[in-house]
Order: structure tokens, then C-alpha cells, then sequence
């Protein structure tokens, strides 16, 4: 098959021997797959990703960094067909996508960041047929992709379980902060407060279901906020991963306040103990999706409830994944490039 690989932080192209699916895993051809940042991470911080795994227990711990790899867990492709034994739970020639994990023949791998099992920049896959979720065939190739990405918003946004009268913050307004939006407008919580120093992002956070946008050099998304009556916010979401976020917010929450942590941050964090326990503070750590966010993810995109169309930019084949990849981390990157990995 051919795909897009990352080896010793470069992306290359080239072919592969096609994945032969065991008991429990469905060969799956690739139709799209979203470009996340976890995989632009690799390119410059996959071996210390990989050395945190085996230090404290994590997915990427059986990666060898000088090994090749076919990144891509944001994906939708079409059943080919089933390994020996398996139950066949969704018909051959449907398409699906699924939580990216692999566990059938008693493993447990990271579709994606895995050597044997590759993830969506290539052709072919192998998906825990436990796992699969058939997409519905009112959604295009492009937009079942953003199931995956949509879903661990949606998460995150119920880790936080906000009630009717908090105002939820959410700090970083890429994909995941976009679904934490989209997620907490579906649990009816509001007003919404979106803070990006991007106008872009700030523009797709208002049209996610935020009620304001600010730019929080402009703006301290802490204090009375004159937009809502001065009312000031309780539930904060960080999406933003990045080194002294959970200080500054400890530092800046009010009494009682509730923190979830949903950026993924690689680097040691320090906080005072000191202020959280005198306010009192709740600090929720979220993970990734489960399968009830992906079966919401799919519904809401497919009933409109969700409109994630804004978030797609590019559609490319595997030569021009190493381009867009370095691209991607830029103010004007579109939220979400799509691979499809049978074009070159």
C-alpha cells in the first residue's frame, strides 16, 4: 500500500506491505483522514512523546522513533474485509470509523502510532472490529472524518458536567476547543466565553455556539465580563497544552471554581497547592473520546445539530502531507486538512 510516514521526525512517502487483519480486526480502506497536531508533534518532540510513555505508562510507549510509522486517527474508510474468527460485526463495503484504539489478540495500540497497525495517511488499516461505528450515508467522506476530532470536544465539554448557571470558559479555540463548544451547547450550558488570540479562531468559536470571543490580551476572560452583566466565569476548559497554563489559571480562577484540562501539555507543570486549596478549586484531567462521544460526534454532525464544515481546508494526497503538516501550526491554518491517501 501507499502512505505517508514519519521516521526520525521527517515525513516521507512511500509503499508498505498491506496490514493482514487477525481475529477481531477489519481491513479498512482509507478514504479520508483528518491532520491532527499530535502528529506535527512527532516532527519535533516524538522521541521525548515516546520516552514519557515508557517513563509514566502511556499509548506511545512501543513506537521506535527510527522505525517508520503511518500517522492519521481521524479517519473514515470502507470494510474490505475481516481477519479468521471474527464476528463481522459491520458488513464489507460499508464505511466506519472508530475510537482509535486497538485491543483484539490482547493488544493495545494507538491506530496511527502504532508499526503494526497504520493509522488513516495510508492506504490500508486495521480497525478492533469492537470498535467500529458505521457512518451514516447522509455524511460525505470529509465530514465523517471530523467524527473523531468533534468527539473528544464532546468529552472533554461533559468532564466539566456544567450546570444551568455556570459560564464556561474555554482557553484555545482549535479543533478541540471548537468541540468543546459545540459539546457544551449541546448540554445546554451557556453564556459561553471563547478566548484565542486569533481573530479566525475567534470567528469559528461565535459560529461553534460561543456567545463572545475575546482576545484575552485585550480582555481578562476572568474579571466581569461587561458582554454578560459583569458576571464572571466558573468553568474553565484549557485547551491549549502549553507549559504554565495551570498556574496561571489556578492563579486566576474564582472560589469554587471548576478546571477541566484538555490541552496536552509534555512538559512538567508547576502549580501552588497553596491557592488551589484556598479557593477551593475542582481540577478535572480529560482524556480522549469514548465511544458514546463518537456515536453523539456522528448524530449531531449528520442532523445538522453540528456544523463542522468550517473547520475543513485542503484536501491532498500523501505527497503533500509533509507541506501541509508544517503549515498547520500557522494563525491562517484551516482547522482541519484532510489526507486521502489513494491520491498522490
Amino acid at each position: 500500500m501507499k502512505a505517508a510516514y514519519i521516521q526520525n521526525g521527517k515525513v516521507e512517502t512511500g509503499t508498505f506491505d498491506d496490514p493482514v487483519p487477525s481475529k477481531g480486526q477489519a481491513l479498512v480502506r482509507t478514504h479520508s483522514c483528518g491532520m491532527c497536531a499530535s502528529e506535527a508533534h512527532f516532527l519535533h518532540a516524538g522521541q521525548n512523546v515516546i520516552d514519557l510513555s515508557r517513563q509514566f505508562g502511556g499509548p506511545y510507549a512501543q513506537l521506535n522513533f527510527d522505525r517508520p510509522f503511518v500517522p492519521g486517527h481521524e479517519y473514515v474508510g470502507e470494510v474490505l474485509d475481516y481477519g479468521p474468527g471474527s464476528e463481522r460485526r459491520v458488513k464489507v463495503g460499508r464505511r466506519v470509523t472508530s475510537v482509535p484504539i486497538m485491543r483484539a489478540e490482547g493488544s493495545h495500540k494507538v491506530i496511527g502510532f502504532s508499526h503494526e497497525c497504520p493509522g488513516g495517511f495510508g492506504e490500508l488499516m486495521l480497525l478492533d472490529e469492537t470498535m467500529l461505528l458505521e457512518v451514516s450515508d447522509s455524511l460525505e467522506d470529509d465530514l465523517a472524518a471530523m467524527i473523531e476530532p468533534l468527539a473528544v470536544g464532546l468529552e472533554h465539554a461533559r468532564r466539566g458536567n456544567p450546570r444551568p448557571d455556570d459560564v464556561p470558559l474555554v482557553l484555545g479555540c482549535g479543533a478541540i476547543g471548537l468541540g468543546v463548544i459545540a459539546g457544551l451547547k449541546l448540554l445546554g450550558a451557556g453564556p459561553i466565553v471563547a478566548a484565542d488570540f486569533h481573530p479566525g479562531r475567534r470567528e469559528l468559536a461565535i459560529r461553534m455556539g460561543a456567545d463572545i470571543a475575546i482576545d484575552p490580551r485585550e480582555t481578562d476572560p476572568y474579571g466581569p465580563l461587561p458582554d454578560l452583566g459583569a458576571r464572571r466565569v466558573n468553568l474553565i476548559y484549557e485547551n491549549v497544552g502549553q507549559k504554565g497554563m495551570l498556574g496561571r489559571i489556578v492563579a486566576a480562577a474564582p472560589f469554587d471554581g471548576r478546571i477541566v484540562m484538555g490541552g496536552y501539555c509534555m512538559e512538567e507543570e508547576a502549580m501552588f497547592v497553596f491557592a488551589a486549596q484556598n479557593k477551593r478549586l475542582n481540577i478535572q484531567f480529560a482524556g480522549g473520546e469514548e465511544p458514546q462521544d463518537m456515536d453523539l460526534a456522528m448524530r449531531a454532525i449528520a442532523d445538522g445539530r453540528i456544523d463542522v464544515r468550517s473547520w475543513l481546508g485542503e484536501r491532498i494526497g500523501i505527497s503533500g502531507v509533509a507541506d501541509a503538516m508544517a503549515k498547520m501550526s500557522g494563525p491562517e491554518a484551516p482547522v482541519r486538512s484532510v489526507v486521502d491517501p489513494r491520491l498522490l
